[in-house]
């Protein structure tokens, strides 16, 4: 069998595991380590370096993610059923490691071609919106965005497409308190986020949440490019449905009177995800993506970092760069309300990962939870937002969502997202709308077989072809080029239209 130069991966010097590169047959020699396995170590997976007593942590990155819940000799495949999950002690050092970012001067900032709106915003795509503010108004919402196929649309070639966005919440539910102001700021989000051009909302006329006052809760009101309509005022099904076209069509002149021109990066602002983790996953796509936001940080831009259950056990790194002690301690808050919202339950904050994250070589949500939080480079932490509220801060931001990857792309964008950056290792048919979804493989045989889904491969920094600086530069690039109308693979696959998913909270009755 012929082996890579070696066939492992050391993160830290002073790491008891090691990672395999290539999977590792039973008796594999490692010399660089001076080890031989001792069972099967599937790609991604991690094998003890040297003997690890019961009790004693496991280091990975030289952080804990786990206790040996036996004796391991050295060579042994190290996961789940030999890793212990358990607490760790965290130094939160509340703003103390803060050190401003060196922004570049304007004149030397990158540029991309952004669609600019009469308000000043920047926007990537231009899509006109059909919203329902109950699920009563899907199916119109629905028969009118489908109505407008390629042959509608090739008069008005600045328009993007139009864009049903249906969700399954709206009644049954409280009419006030958190739940239905969550509800209503991520329809307002999306409705006023620069990448929509103009909204038809449709409601059935009786809902809890009911149009009228989600217009004055918002702030809306109707003009040429934003109308309401409500199912029983005009007769029906079929009535509103051939109004609503009607409406959509005089929008479609307006919405295509736009060019794109030269804006600075500083108008990107980037939502961060990841789903389908692997072992490879906080070892290439994720640093690498980090690597580009520290870039795009650096010309003024604004990355997103979310999934507040999946930075559990590395929180501090965030909170000790925080550009205040304050907004550490906001973070951490958001922490403690995710462990008391699920103490009890078998979740991820409680240390299991998803079926394929395990199979993928991540023991516990520490493991995970120190791959994902490297998404966020190394710039110091400016703000911290609650699901799909506007982000005003520059820079790298964390917005409290699930780990869930539509509910907390769907904050994401509520808040002004422009783009969404997804990394994985598993493989993820992930698309969004109206920002779109460009997505980041964490190793190359995954890249391979879904290739007509990932964007870019971040697998050849486990080939040793490129360092996590380089691959970090290309996404930047790649950012840029996006941002500029070039279609992501998600596009090219028409998704997005049903990863529109409200976060659901609270009483439903």
């Amino acid at each position: 069998m012929t082996l890579m130069p070696n066939p492992v991966i050391r993160l830290d010097a002073q790491d008891n595991v090691v990672v395999a590169r290539i999977e590792l047959p039973e008796g594999t020699p490692i010399a660089h380590e001076g080890l031989t396995t001792l069972q099967p170590v599937p790609l991604g997976h991690k094998l003890a370096a040297r003997f690890i007593a019961k009790g004693e942590a496991v280091l990975k990155y030289n952080t804990v993610i786990g206790y040996a819940s036996e004796d391991l000799p050295p060579g042994t495949w190290m996961h789940s059923h030999n890793i212990a999950f358990g607490d760790t002690e965290r130094d939160y050092r509340f703003g103390l490691d803060y050190v401003p970012t060196a922004l570049l001067p304007a004149e030397q900032r990158a540029t991309f071609q952004g669609i600019v709106r009469a308000d000043g915003r920047v926007a990537t795509r231009n899509y006109l919106g059909v919203f329902v503010v109950g699920n009563c108004g899907a199916t119109v919402a629905r028969k009118i965005a489908n109505h407008f196929q390629a042959s509608q649309l090739a008069a008005f070639p600045a328009v993007d497409g139009v864009v049903p966005f249906v969700h399954e919440i709206g009644c049954g539910m409280e009419m006030t308190g958190e739940p239905m102001d969550l509800l209503r700021r991520t329809l307002g989000g999306y409705i006023k986020h620069p990448n929509t051009a103009g909204a038809l909302v449709i409601a059935l006329g009786c809902e809890r949440n009911n149009i009228h006052g989600f217009f004055e809760q918002q702030g809306l009101e109707e003009g040429p490019l934003l109308k309401k309509l409500v199912i029983q005022d005009v007769g029906g099904v079929k009535t509103a449905t051939e109004q609503g076209i009607g409406l959509i069509e005089a929008m479609l002149p307006l919405a295509n009177q736009v060019k794109r021109e030269p804006v600075s990066a500083e108008h990107l602002v980037i939502g961060m995800q990841c789903g389908g983790s692997d072992g490879f996953s906080g070892l290439s796509a994720n640093p690498a993506l980090g690597a580009a936001v520290d870039i795009l940080v650096r010309h003024g831009g604004t990355a997103i970092l979310s999934e507040t259950s999946e930075i559990f056990g590395v929180e501090h790194t965030l909170t000790a760069r925080a550009v205040t002690p304050q907004m550490g301690q906001k973070l951490l808050e958001r922490i403690n309300w995710w462990l008391e919202y699920n103490r009890g339950r078998d979740t991820q904050i409680n240390g299991r990962v998803s079926p394929g994250n395990n199979a993928g070589g991540l023991a516990n949500v520490l493991e995970k939870s120190l791959g994902g939080a490297k998404k966020g480079g190394n710039a110091p932490l400016m703000g911290v937002y609650e699901y799909a509220h506007p982000v005003t801060a520059r820079g790298l931001v964390f917005m409290d969502t699930p780990g869930y990857d539509p509910v907390s792309a769907t904050g994401q964008i509520a808040g002004g997202a422009n783009l969404i950056a997804f990394t994985t290792g598993r493989g993820s048919c992930f698309g969004s709308l109206p920002a779109p979804t460009f997505k980041l493989a964490s190793n190359s045989p995954m890249y391979r077989r879904m290739s007509d889904d990932m964007d870019i491969n971040c697998g050849q920094i486990i080939d040793g072809e490129k360092t996590v600086q380089q691959m970090g530069q290309e996404i930047f690039q790649r950012l840029l080029a996006h941002a500029s109308g070039e279609k992501t693979k998600s596009e090219d696959n028409g998704l997005g239209e049903d990863e529109f998913c409200p976060w659901q909270i609270g009483v439903l009755a």
